[in-house]
């Protein structure tokens, strides 16, 4: 029997990139070097429970250079590991702000950087922030973005146009319509139904439908994919394995053991974003 859900899990990997730009109140913060020892402690885990991930790197960790910023060696043991490694931007920039050219730039920077690193294709993209949010042609709208983007802002349709020009296929987005932001207000929780792929300027996209790492919101997802049909795509970020929130090792371990049983089970597919491409036809890899 096919698999009727399929899981997409992802780690957004800043390094001290993402520390430096951090929109967090407080500003910069230190977590950068958490990223190299924690993603290490990951790839035991994901190789324990046979689960596979993409890692979302900010392009210029792939450089040469020294930790909190680079570990090239380290993002070639993910892809040997055999998980998928998308660019999160070059430098972890906040997209909505960037014109036409520095948004190109960073995605080409990125992509380069990392397929230089790896010796194999960059097809997929992560949204630092997971923004921009604001995508009008679904009735969603970002008023911060727009306040403090201005009119020149890059919106999802043009982030996704730009992605289809330097030869992304793949993104993970985060938007949310103004029909379901008021659906969160009154139910008092985020999004939590099967997610399926749509096509945003020549991209393939899928949305975060369980945000917030790996809680119960993640497992209830999980299990409606696995009987309805249809994607979870859930994540976090290496830094943050022993904080303590829902990204915690604690609540991971957990996580990883359903997907596996879901999986055993022959109810749920464990996916990278490259395997629907190339279901699809639009993969290089």
């Amino acid at each position: 029997m096919k698999p009727r859900g399929t899981l997409l899990l992802f780690w957004d990997y800043d390094t001290q990139w993402g520390g430096d730009r951090s929109r967090m109140p407080g500003g910069r913060k230190e977590w950068g070097h958490l990223e190299f020892v924690n993603t290490e402690r990951l790839l035991e885990l994901h190789a324990d429970h046979g689960v596979p991930a993409c890692f979302a790197v900010v392009g210029s960790a792939a450089l040469q250079g020294e930790r909190p910023y680079h570990d090239p060696d380290q993002v070639r043991r993910i892809h040997e590991a055999g998980h998928e490694v998308a660019s999160h931007s070059f430098r972890h920039e906040w997209l909505p702000a960037l014109g036409r050219e520095e948004l190109l730039e960073t995605l080409r920077a990125s992509k380069d950087a990392l397929e230089q690193c790896i010796g194999a294709p960059v097809v997929s993209f992560v949204p630092p922030y997971n923004q921009p949010f604001d995508y009008p042609q679904r009735w969603a709208f970002s008023l911060s973005e727009r306040r403090e983007a201005g009119a020149r802002r890059t919106d999802l349709g043009t982030l996704c146009a730009s992605l289809h020009e330097t030869g992304y296929k793949f993104c993970r987005v985060t938007y949310r319509s103004v029909m379901e932001h008021i659906l969160t207000r009154v139910r008092r929780r985020g999004p939590d139904t099967p997610g399926h792929a749509e096509m945003i300027k020549g991209v393939y996209c899928l949305r975060m439908n369980a945000p917030g790492g790996f809680n119960e919101q993640a497992h209830r997802v999980m299990d409606l994919c696995a009987l309805r049909g249809g994607v979870v795509v859930v994540g976090g970020h290496p830094h943050s394995l022993r904080s303590g929130n829902t990204q915690d090792e604690r609540r991971l371990v957990p996580f990883l053991e359903h997907a596996r049983r879901l999986h055993r089970e022959g109810l749920l597919r464990l996916c990278l974003p490259r395997d629907l491409l190339s279901e699809n036809g639009g993969s290089d890899q």
